[in-house]
């Protein structure tokens, strides 16, 4: 019997509705907010808002897409957290509304673990090769640094996390610093391609065992850019390609420098990245050339499982479901990702 599961994902300014069959990607339809440029972050109250506009259309337009409809679901999946408790209980509500209506089990899904099985996805026009357990993944974003040793499915270990922001924040905030729009990260990646990554040294923290810190690497870069200006009022927009590829380089080499550190220590040969960040150029071509000199195995992921997308939720909903891990209808979002084990 084929297994077909609806993926709903709204943790933040994404609306996202996918379809997956037995493993396989059929749907994946994904509707974004560009009113948060406007303000230069996520506003929480214009993301719920605007989530309760796109779910229906976005998830009717994934079911076409699929060429199924609503009576072929076998379970539908959905974010639980972590993320904006607004924005996570329009998912959440419509789940819970879709599961009672069809009859259908109702599958909870935490949204750093979906970062994580999206590697697992089968995708209808290529076929990628899939992280053999156990495999260390580092799950970078806007709003997480870690780094995870994943032994199954479901058997995770966080074996380094950020103590203060994410690396997602810092390249965000420095953008803004230089005057770039949100998100910064991606213009960052663009402008990199330009500059000289050696060019300007920012500072790099001294943090015991595989945990990270970006907040002195963001003062620091303030620090430098207030000292240069005083000197030469046009020094960001003379230097602006070397000032993204060395800001850039810098990240990356702190990012890349922990995870080959940790794998040493456990002994693993699959590396995976995952999350927002990992969309970054630098950093997977860090991580490919790092794994390729090491003789391990580099698993980077399509760049639009990258982002905040239903795919990861379905897939992580399929192998809830092959283990019969149903969720009850009293279940409520959680917005922090410490209550959720992850």
């Amino acid at each position: 019997m084929k297994i077909t599961i609806l993926g709903i994902e709204s943790s933040c300014d994404d609306t996202s509705a996918a379809v997956i069959r037995d493993g396989a990607l059929l749907s994946n339809v994904i509707a974004s907010q560009a009113v948060h440029s406007d303000w230069g972050g996520v506003i929480p109250e214009l993301a719920s808002r605007a989530h309760s506009q796109n779910i229906v259309p976005v998830i009717d337009s994934a079911l076409k897409k699929a060429g199924v409809t609503s009576d072929d679901i076998d379970a539908v999946a959905f974010t639980r957290g972590p993320g904006l408790l607004g924005s996570l209980l329009v998912g959440v509500s419509f789940a819970k509304g879709f599961s009672i209506a069809k009859n259908v089990p109702l599958i909870e899904v935490n949204h750093l673990q979906g970062h994580i099985l999206s590697h697992f996805v089968e995708l209808p026009d290529k076929t990628i090769e899939k992280p053999n357990f156990p495999f260390l993944c580092l799950l970078v974003s806007g709003g997480h640094t870690q780094i995870v040793l994943v032994r199954d499915y479901f058997d995770m270990e966080i074996v380094g996390s950020t103590i203060d922001d994410a690396a997602g924040e810092a390249f965000d905030k420095c953008a803004k610093v230089m005057g770039l729009p949100y998100p910064g990260g991606p213009l960052i990646d663009k402008l990199s391609k330009e500059g000289n990554p050696k060019k300007f040294k920012f500072a790099k923290p001294n943090i015991a065992g595989f945990d990270f810190s970006f907040s002195g690497l963001k003062t620091s870069f303030l620090y430098f850019l207030r000292d240069e200006i005083a000197d030469n009022p046009n020094f960001i927009e003379e230097n602006k390609a070397d000032l993204a590829a060395s800001l850039q380089a810098t990240i990356v080499d702190i990012l890349v420098s922990k995870v080959v550190k940790a794998a040493k220590e456990y002994d693993i040969e699959e590396i995976a990245i995952a999350g927002g960040v990992s969309a970054n150029s630098g950093l997977r071509e860090a991580i490919a050339a790092e794994c390729s000199k090491r003789g391990w195995r580099a698993h980077i992921p399509e760049f639009f499982l990258t982002t905040d997308n239903a795919a990861m939720i379905a897939i992580t909903g399929y192998f809830k479901y092959l283990r019969e891990d149903f969720s009850s209808l009293d279940i409520a979002p959680i917005a922090r990702s410490a209550e959720m084990g992850l």
